[in-house]
């Protein structure tokens, strides 16, 4: 699957606002914030991204659906399963 962003472009600083206490707790454990939220921007993108897909596409799975209702997968001559 294409990576839904440029993983070498430069990184650049930003600032954020977070919860006091779940930031004591995450640099209390080391947590690395940045490969964090990097990871959970990258979830997220995804999760949109499958979202956004479904959504564009919706017809077409139906119609895809109820071919199959009516006809069975193509294919399945083929099966041995």
């Amino acid at each position: 699957m294409p990576q839904l962003y440029n993983v070498t472009a430069p990184r650049k600083a930003t600032n954020l606002s977070l919860n006091s206490d779940l930031l004591a707790k995450a640099r209390d454990l080391k947590v690395n914030l940045s490969a964090t939220l990097e990871q959970a921007l990258n979830d997220k993108l995804k999760s949109i991204e499958a979202e956004k897909w479904k959504t564009d596409n919706k017809a077409a799975i139906q119609v895809y659906n109820e071919f199959v209702q009516n006809n069975g997968c193509l294919g399945d001559e083929y099966r041995e399963f």
